[in-house]
């Protein structure tokens, strides 16, 4: 009786040459170093200009500034109802430095939210000032008159804006244009006789507008600096001002953060698998990759100085329509002189090039280095995947002027560092502990500094998903 051969026995019988899995055991096969999906371009670190700060600190010295910026105010949603957060009035300039937290409590109370529906007036150029508005949600555009009556958009208001405050510094004071809702959303509104009625019982906040009142009158520039007196265009033995060029008392300092890890190599890893790769190496290139790619995200989203957080309030604007439009990109550029380089995620990227073919146009690109980037007006744009996209189809895109001879944006870190590795980034022996771990500490230290307000502007809520067809 005969049995039947297995499928593949004959074929082992009938060979008549070394199989391939039999040779591998002979042969050394060819390895590529250990691959990593997270490594991203980079381009903010690698564009920023850095600065040694050998103390540690960096502080940023300005001329004294009167003017106080306007700020956003933040708001708590439960259900429908919108309240606004007490402390974030602060951002009102009226009510910067405000300490009376009890009181700002109770103005908080006092505001009561009213929803409007896109293309409804909110309020009429003309009309007397009698309430304040807090933007809850929702997009507004001031619209005023142009020089021949025609209207004109004059700035965009959003999430978090307010107007009406401005009433403080005027007698009997009218709105100077219309406000006309884009989209519908929601406002908390405050009457005016509200926060009067707190301003006459409370000392400490009379004090507070009386401070601003003056602070707003006093000598200053269109920045808001104080004025530095000077004679122009005089003739003869005209009396020339006096004058001198006064500081901030209390300048911004920023410290050097820190992104750190502990890498941990067995001993016997270390010791019998180094051909032909060194272990140690290939573990700890792969960290600091890592590490660089967490100092990226904090140079853009730490809440103490990263980039979309740093930005003054005056220098963010919202897009026209949702979409980043050439002329969205061309006011961005306009707010400030010599632009050096945009910095967008890449969908926001992909939406400015849909919106640039729809009218027919065809950005430039730029060489950076050997890389042809995308570039509008020649300034390149750079992608950045750490720019959030907030509920998957809104983000941001930065404008930056670097460099610390051009008052613009800097990278801070400091070199010279023991057992230093990388410029700012050092990597220091821990020991072995009793299980024959090898433990490295690794570290890396940076920070970012906006030098002067318009060296950094924003442009905010812009709409990256593709529209429906």
């Amino acid at each position: 009786m005969s049995i039947a051969a297995e499928p593949g026995q004959a074929e082992d019988q009938t060979r008549l040459s070394l199989s391939t899995a039999a040779a591998r055991n002979l042969a050394t096969t060819t390895k590529s170093k250990p691959q990593m999906q997270g490594i991203s371009s980079r381009w903010l670190t690698r564009m920023l200009p850095w600065v040694q700060v050998s103390g540690g600190t960096y502080r940023v010295n300005r001329r004294l500034t009167y003017a106080v910026g306007r700020g956003r105010v933040s708001f708590v949603r439960t259900g429908a109802d919108v309240r606004v957060v007490p402390p974030s009035l602060r951002e009102v300039p009226v009510l910067r430095g405000f300490e009376d937290t009890a009181l700002l409590e109770e103005l908080a109370s006092r505001f009561t939210q009213r929803d409007f529906e896109q293309g409804e007036v909110i309020v009429e150029a003309g009309q007397p000032i009698d309430e304040v508005y807090l933007i809850a949600h929702g997009k507004i555009n001031k619209v005023g008159l142009g020089k021949y009556g025609e209207a004109s958009v004059l700035g965009v208001l959003a999430d978090g804006d307010h107007l009406g405050d401005e009433a403080l510094m005027q007698a009997d004071a009218s709105w100077l244009c219309t406000a006309k809702a884009v989209t519908s959303g929601t406002l908390l509104v405050l009457p005016w006789p509200a926060f009067q009625e707190l301003a006459d019982r409370s000392e400490a906040l009379r004090d507070q507008i009386m401070q601003f009142i003056a602070d707003a009158q006093q000598p200053m520039n269109k920045r808001g600096e104080a004025e530095i007196e000077l004679a122009a265009g005089h003739e003869g033995e005209h009396e020339l001002p006096g004058t001198f060029v006064d500081y901030e008392i209390a300048p911004r300092e920023y410290e050097l953060s820190v992104a750190q890890t502990v890498l941990r190599v067995h001993s016997r890893v270390a010791d019998l698998y180094n051909e032909p790769m060194d272990q140690i190496e290939q573990q700890l290139r792969l960290t600091i990759e890592a590490l660089r790619e967490r100092q990226e995200y904090e140079l853009v989203n730490n809440r103490d100085f990263g980039l979309l957080h740093n930005a003054d309030n005056d220098q963010r604007i919202q897009t026209h329509s949702g979409p980043p439009t050439p002329d969205d990109l061309d006011d961005l550029l306009s707010m400030r002189r010599g632009t050096r380089l945009l910095l967008a995620h890449p969908r926001a990227i992909a939406a400015f090039g849909r919106e640039c073919s729809s009218r027919g146009i065809y950005p430039d690109s730029v060489d950076v280095g050997g890389h042809q980037v995308p570039a509008w007006r020649g300034v390149p744009i750079f992608p950045c995947g750490k720019i959030p996209i907030a509920d998957g189809h809104t983000t941001t895109i930065l404008a930056m002027r670097t460099g610390e001879d051009d008052q613009g944006v800097i990278g801070l870190h400091q070199t010279g560092i023991p057992d230093e590795y990388e410029p700012g980034l050092n990597v220091r022996f821990m020991g072995i502990n009793d299980k024959a771990v090898i433990s490295y500490l690794v570290s890396a230290y940076y920070s970012a500094a906006v030098l002067v307000p318009d060296a950094l502007g924003v442009l905010e809520n812009v709409e990256v998903a593709r529209p429906r067809v």
